[in-house]
Order: C-alpha cells, then structure tokens, then sequence
C-alpha cells in the first residue's frame, strides 16, 4: 500500500484519550482540533518546569540523494521502536510545508509503517500554524508599506527596506517583484520579492521563543530597514507591529500532539527549511517532550552539514538544550548515488560505487563525533534490493570508524524493525556523558563563524565574499558579534554546487549576501546560488494530488 493507504487504514485513539493514558495530562490542559489532534496549554507546560529532562536524540542523515533516506520516517521508528522496549519517549517532528509537498519532495509525515497520522492534516492544513506565521509576517509587510504611503515619519529608504513577503508555495515567479504600481493610491513604487514561509524570519523566531513575552520581544526586534540618511536601523516595534503579530501567533505557538501509527505520542510543531533556514522544530515542542518523556527523538533537515549543525549552533546554543547522541541515516541506495550511479540503476548490486559514495557518510560521522561531539549510531534504512554484500560494506566501514551501523526495517516492520536501532542508541548514551561541542565560539567574529563551518564541516578550502559583504558583516560584529550564523546552501552537497557528490574538499564557498535576523536572534549567510523562494520541478507532486467524491484524498506521499 501507498503512505497515504496505510496511514488512512490506522487505528487511531482520540488524542484526548491517548494524552492522558500515556503522559497523564489531563484533557482541561488540551484544545483538540477534531478527534485526532490537540495543542497542548502553554500553562500547562509551564508547570512542567520542575520535573527532571528526558535523554535527547538527534536524528540526521547523509547529504540527500533523489533515492531517499528516510530520515522522518527513520525517527518515528526509533520512537515507536524504544516504547517497544519499555522506555517512555516522545517524538518531535517539524511540521511540513507545502511548498514541498505539492513539489519535488512531497509531505513529511514519516513513510511505510513509520509514520504520524493523520497524514492528510499534518501535511496539508494541519492546525493552520503556518498559515499564521504568513499572516504576521505580511502584516508587518503591509504596515512598512502603509507607514511610505503615510509620511514615513521614521525616514525608512525604501531602496534599504530588508522585509519581503511571503507565501507556503513554490512560486519561482514571485522572488522579484514591483509593488505600487497603479497610481499614488496603491503606495510607492518599489521593488519587493516573496520568500517561501518557511524561510521567514518570524518562522525563526516561532521556533526559538520560550513564551509568548519571548515571542513579542523577538518579533519587535525584527530590523525591517534602514534610515535614509544615517543607515540606521528601524525594527518592527518602531511600526508598533509586533503586538499585533503576537496575537496572530498567540494560539500557533502552542504546539500540536498527534499520534504515530503504533498509538505513541509525537509533538509537531514549527518547520523552518535547514537549507535557507535552521531547520528545527520549535523550542517550546522540544523543551514540553523533554519534561514529558524519558526520551526524546527529534531530527533536523537535511544532512548532517545542514540541519545538525544548526541544531547544535544555534538551537542548542540558544536553548541550552544538551542532546545526548545521534542518530545518522544512510541508505546503500543514496551512498550508490553518491558514487556516481544513476537514480535508474540504484537497484543493482554495485559494490564499487559503493565503496566511492561511502566518503560522503564518512565525513558526515566525523563532523558528527568530532566536530559536534556526539556519539552516532549509523542506521541503514533498509530497502528490498539492498543485497547482504552491500549491506556488509557500510557495516565494515563504521566499524572501521570505530562506530556501530544497524539495519533497520521499520519502514516495512513500523517499531519493532528498529528496535535493534533503539537498543544501540540507548545503549551508546548510557556509555557517553560528555558534553556536546559548538563548531565556533560565541566570541568569533561573524565571518570567522562562516569561515568555520565552510572549512570544518563542508571541507571548504577558501571563503569568499565581495568586500561589501565582508564590510557588512564587520559593521555587525561590534552589535551583532556574538550572534551564530545560519548558512543557506545547497543540501545536496558539501558544496555549493548540487551536482558534486561524495565527500569534495578544498573548494570555495562563496557567499553573495546576508540577512540581518535580529529577532530569531542570528546572522544568514547566503551560499551560492540558493533561493529563498523554491520553484516546482516540470512534473510536480500536485499533478497526482486529488480527492474522491467521498472527500477522501488520494496521491499525497
């Protein structure tokens, strides 16, 4: 059966009921969204700050391939796997975008037997979360335009104004645009862009605020532009915006609980991209499941270039969350395509590519374990056509690393396939108390941050910029100095070129703009030719989307 078969065929408990059989938390403290979905009182979150922290696992995964990891699907199973053996976990997940799943990637719910359900909800509207996140985000859009239109008492130069809009779509034909156009009724002529939601800046700030106070503070510190004669900055509490988009967000910052298809628990909230964002989900989901559970299985997008290290440079620096191992997914397919085979021909034996795509795992490992300081488990999502020689190869080559890599089947078996995974993992953490490691200290210069992650995690040999970027970044240093750095680059590869696979080193990262992200509170660095605002492939996963006479809807994975 397809996902979204499985997923419609589960036996599902009614959130109210499952909340308070498995974690005691009493209905008074849920708002359910129909049968199967609730957010969680931010009070009663706050009374769960006394109870001790869960053990934290992070999920991540090789640089992705168009053959698939499973990395969604990979910590779903690891959570159903350790209540299999007795322990007490939670899961928490990003909510999906719809950009993607109507595009290439399709929805982010977990596959096969690993998954969160209702699938149709989580991947579509859900609990309109997102849908507010845009609201507040163009809100603040629509005021600096109304405050040019009405005397622009704050001297904002429309030619520095550094907020676009946004939209939850890929719309290539939006990234640039002119607005006001029509006469000095539709405001001034300017021009303006669109980036996807998930890479609005208020998107960061919903996923790293701690409380509603936080959030508001946040969002007043956004810079949305610059004075025309002293360049400086003007922030959305100077358009008194911010309280505004507070209550926009007030009920989306509570975060959602669903279900997995084995009745577990899992909190979905938040989804900023970790290729143009920092691709976790939200602090206030991960700090609720820590003091629920015993564990706590989380991911973050992309390779462990990507959303692993912001996980740790920011989310844990900003958190101070203490994640406690991790887990590195593979697929003997994808580090086949990262030895040079076709996509087509991914199914055959071929121990040789095999060999040669297993640099890109290895220097995920090591950036891993010695860059950020974790143990890591490497988990083989197994496929069909993977053969036992294959299988081997991978096995040896951790072994040689000094690592352990399990095959796990839990997208055909759901928990109990992973539960050789759960039992490494749980065992590996009860081994490992040391501390986790930031690849560059608070004290760094910016640049000297992007320098660092360029050189020590993408294996980069030079750094490049145009000397007013560089300039930029100087100007931030004596204010914004010990901010981190978010770097928007390509996931597919170590560089910013997506079409060279492996492990490459000694290339150049070139970055060709950054974004001032005051409120989410760190710097965006922008690497080569990465888009903000994604566009639909020629055969995008929409085309095969549909719904029954019934209302039953059909084709979404």
């Amino acid at each position: 059966m397809s996902d979204i078969e499985i997923a419609q065929r589960a036996t599902k408990v009614r959130i109210l009921e499952l909340a308070e059989r498995k974690f005691g938390i009493a209905p008074e403290h849920l708002e359910p969204y129909g049968h199967y979905k609730a957010k969680v009182s931010l009070e009663y979150l706050d009374s769960l700050r006394g109870r001790p922290d869960g053990k934290l696992i992070l999920v991540t995964a090789i640089s992705p391939t168009p053959a698939g990891e499973g990395k969604t699907t990979t910590t779903v199973g690891l959570g159903d796997a350790l209540n299999r053996l007795g322990k007490k976990t939670v899961i928490c997940l990003r909510e999906p975008s719809l950009g993607p799943c109507f595009g290439v990637k399709g929805g982010a719910a977990g596959g096969g037997y690993a998954q969160v359900v209702p699938m149709e909800d989580i991947n579509l509207h859900f609990t309109g979360d997102f849908h507010a996140i845009g609201a507040a985000h163009n809100l603040l859009a629509a005021m600096i335009d109304n405050h040019l239109t009405h005397g622009n008492t704050l001297g904002l130069d429309p030619r520095l104004i550094a907020w676009k809009r946004v939209v939850d779509m890929n719309d290539r034909a939006l990234r640039k645009t002119i607005i006001g156009l029509g006469g000095t009724a539709n405001g001034q002529v300017r021009e303006d862009g669109f980036d996807i939601t998930v890479a609005s800046e208020v998107m960061a700030i919903f996923c790293l605020a701690t409380s509603l106070q936080d959030l508001k503070q946040r969002l007043g510190d956004i810079v949305v532009g610059y004075t025309l004669n002293s360049r400086k900055p003007v922030h959305a509490r100077d358009l008194k915006a911010h309280g505004a988009m507070t209550a926009l967000l007030k009920d989306a910052i509570k975060p959602n609980l669903v279900q997995t298809l084995e009745n577990n628990l899992a909190i979905v909230h938040g989804g900023p991209f970790a290729n143009i964002a920092h691709g976790c989900n939200s602090v206030s989901a991960t700090r609720a499941a820590l003091k629920l559970g015993e564990y706590v299985v989380t991911e973050a997008g992309f390779g462990a270039d990507l959303g692993a290290e912001k996980f740790i440079d920011i989310k844990c620096r900003k958190a101070n969350l203490q994640p406690r191992a991790a887990v590195l997914v593979a697929t003997v397919r994808a580090v086949k395509y990262h030895g040079g085979v076709r996509k087509e021909a991914l199914g055959e034996e071929n121990l040789v590519a095999l060999e040669r795509g297993l640099v890109n795992l290895e220097r995920h490992y090591r950036n891993v374990t010695e860059h950020y300081g974790l143990p890591c488990i490497v988990c083989i999502n197994h496929f069909t056509q993977d053969t036992a020689a294959e299988l081997a190869m991978i096995e040896a080559r951790v072994k040689q690393l000094g690592g352990i890599a399990v095959v796990a089947t839990h997208w055909a078996h759901g928990g109990q396939g992973a539960e050789a995974l759960a039992s490494a993992v749980v065992e590996s953490i009860a081994a490992n108390h040391a501390p986790h490691r930031f690849v560059y200290p608070d004290s760094a210069p910016l640049r000297e941050k992007i320098a660092a992650v360029a050189t020590k995690i993408y294996g980069a040999g030079a750094l490049a910029m145009e000397p007013k970027i560089d300039a930029q970044l100087a100007a931030w240093d004596a204010e914004y100095g010990t901010l981190p750095v978010c770097i928007a680059k390509t996931q597919m590869s170590f560089t910013t070129d997506p079409t060279t696979l492996g492990a490459p080193s000694g290339h150049t990262v070139t970055i060709r703009e950054v974004r001032l992200a005051a409120g989410a509170g760190f710097v965006v660095a922008i690497a080569g030719d990465m888009m903000t605002m994604p566009g639909l492939p020629k055969n995008p996963a929409a085309e095969t989307i549909d719904v029954d006479d019934t209302g039953k809807i059909t084709g979404l994975f």
